[in-house]
């Protein structure tokens, strides 16, 4: 009598990137506990941020030579065994409904990429209205992902073959608690902006005060204005100015700073 094998079922990692995230990395990963594997690779915390992470069952890695985000996520994906992986960042939070429908996508085994919504929360208060980004894409079948590729604002990349994969959107919100304090944000100022006029220089882009008060101003109208940053009175507005910033002084730093730029801007 033949008696039918059951298909074995699809399996989920979630990868992380840290440096000094004790603060919060428990919250992270406890949102993260559902999947069948959590990597972690850490770019050399002082505090017990990796202590946590291990504490809680992650498998963690530490390289501290920073080399950029996308080569971090590299090292995450070279060691994840799930059939699908997600990337996690060590400020975000995964609400139950994000996961069921994260664990809904794994059991369908389907070829596809997912991306998801942000759920903006900025100086301790959740930007409800705020129209974040859609495009970030975050879930993928594991052999479809070659790479990821980039310092900042790292792109994956798919084998040729799987380029035009179909992309989903998840509807639940993944919590992002992007900027907690304005001294955090003056740092995170520093490291984007340098990175970006960097990514740029190499590129063979001219920068300049002009371009940067053009650049600045048209990303804090669209970002205050249009997607309604305006309605998280004083977090709303700090959140939107800090990232005008970022964009001005990425293009000063890109006319002024061009001969001393370098990807090497450690987290």
């Amino acid at each position: 009598m033949n008696e039918s094998v059951a298909p074995r079922r699809p399996t989920l990692t979630i990868g992380v990137l840290t440096k000094n995230e004790a603060h919060r990395i428990a919250a992270c990963l406890q949102s993260a506990a559902f999947a069948d594997e959590i990597v972690l690779v850490d770019s050399g915390s002082t505090d017990d941020t990796v202590a946590i992470a291990q504490r809680m069952g992650a498998k963690v890695l530490i390289h501290a030579d920073w080399q950029g985000f996308a080569v971090q996520r590299n090292r995450v994906l070279a060691q994840a065994t799930g059939d699908y992986i997600f990337f996690l960042d060590a400020d975000e939070i995964i609400t139950p409904a994000l996961q069921a429908e994260v664990e809904a996508a794994v059991r369908s085994n389907a070829r596809a990429v997912w991306k998801i919504h942000w759920s903006v929360v900025a100086y301790g208060h959740e930007l409800k209205h705020f129209l974040s980004q859609s495009s970030l894409e975050r879930m993928f079948r594991r052999d479809m992902l070659v790479e990821y590729r980039g310092v900042v604002h790292e792109e994956p990349i798919l084998a040729d073959a799987e380029k035009n994969a179909p992309r989903h959107v998840f509807h639940a919100k993944l919590l992002h608690y992007s900027r907690e304090t304005v001294r955090g944000s003056l740092e995170k100022l520093t490291q984007y902006s340098m990175l970006g006029a960097a990514k740029r220089a190499a590129a063979g882009k001219q920068g300049g005060v002009l371009r940067g008060l053009a650049s600045g101003l048209a990303i804090f109208i669209r970002l205050y204005i249009f997607r309604l940053g305006f309605t998280g009175g004083g977090a709303g507005f700090l959140f939107c100015f800090f990232i005008a910033l970022e964009c001005f002084f990425r293009y000063a730093a890109l006319h002024y700073d061009r001969g001393f730029l370098s990807e090497d801007v450690g987290r």
